[in-house]
């Protein structure tokens, strides 16, 4: 997640490509990597988009290495399960990323997702307490997210960080007129709006082959990508929870429709409270709502009431890396936390 980035990092940077006029298909779509245990992430998200009543289904992104034991209960979930292949970045990211954010520029291939005109991309531990599926209907053309927060210590090596600086509040600490324009705006990648398009997707491999290391991986690849077509949206629809603590006085819980489960130790699957800032008790409250829906047996998948039946499949994705050199490491196997 750095905020100092070049811009223009190729001939059309962020231009959103768009040839699905033919395609009128929606869908919700995350991603999962790993033989750990962020399968129940995605569990509770396709009862979380149930329980709303979402009329559209969730695509599961999956790495080869996710077990077949997992795949099968997503499938029993009604989720769309479709392989896809690892992506790597050039060989000077490596230095900069642990496996997790190395594996995590996999994502980029949703873009060529190209039977749906638009979808909605979720990280695994992100739960959908009200119906988002007006999202859908945003105008075309533009990439929309919630702005990110600056003052976590995950953004220390960054200026904004040893400013003070947080667009969340920018007038609290103001950006020094004498280091220019403020930084553009930031986006959290946990979950964006945006349009499935080859020519998108070509882009995107190209240029990520030839972008300047960054410490947070796809998320500063996207910042980069999408910097001139990027659209924020209030934060009721990405709630990183470090906003409770860092920027109360912008968040409202009874307007909140979607809930990141971002911060050190609140995973609700893992939760133990002991964490910092998990003994609070918003945040055991939000956990003890994702459990709530986890739970809930009745939400589980039926074929014959669901507004998103659909045929529940994998798929295998051909690979445009061919011509692209591999960088010289192996295949690196998505930790427990992907």
């Amino acid at each position: 997640m750095a905020p100092e980035v070049p811009v223009g990092v190729s001939s059309g940077t962020g231009k959103v490509a768009t040839l699905n006029t033919g395609y009128s298909r929606r869908a919700f779509v995350t991603f999962l990597a790993g033989t750990g245990d962020y399968w129940k992430g995605v569990v509770g998200l396709a009862k979380g988009l149930r329980k709303t009543k979402s009329a559209y289904p969730l695509v599961v992104a999956i790495l080869p290495d996710v077990p077949e034991e997992h795949r099968e209960i997503l499938r029993s979930q009604g989720c769309i399960v479709r392989e896809i292949e690892p992506i790597y970045p050039p060989a000077n990211q490596i230095e900069f990323s642990m496996a997790y954010y190395v594996i995590n520029y996999s994502k980029l291939r949703i873009w060529n997702f190209e039977e749906y005109s638009k979808m909605v991309y979720l990280d695994a531990d992100i739960q959908v307490f009200e119906n988002i599926d007006h999202l859908f209907d945003m105008p075309d053309g533009c990439f929309y997210a919630v702005m990110d927060c600056f003052c976590e210590k995950t953004w220390s090596h960054s200026r904004q960080f040893s400013i003070g600086y947080c667009q969340q509040c920018p007038d609290k600490v103001t950006w020094p007129a004498e280091m220019g324009s403020p930084p553009p705006l930031y986006f959290n990648a946990g979950m964006f709006v945006f349009e499935p398009s080859p020519l998108t997707y070509e882009s995107l491999l190209q240029t990520v082959q030839i972008t300047p290391p960054t410490p947070f991986a796809e998320q500063d690849f996207l910042n980069m990508f999408f910097e001139n077509t990027y659209k924020p949206i209030p934060l009721d629809y990405n709630l990183v929870l470090a906003m409770l603590w860092r920027h109360p006085e912008n968040v409202d819980l009874d307007q909140v429709k979607v809930v990141h489960y971002c911060a050190a130790g609140s995973k609700p699957w893992r939760f133990t409270g002991e964490e910092a800032n998990m003994d609070r008790e918003d945040i055991k409250m939000l956990v003890a709502k994702w459990w709530d829906v986890y739970n809930d047996e009745s939400l589980d998948f039926n074929a014959e009431n669901s507004p998103a039946t659909e045929v529940a499949e994998t798929f295998s994705i051909p690979s445009i890396m061919a011509s692209i050199p591999e960088p010289v490491i192996s295949f690196i196997p998505a930790p427990s936390a992907a």
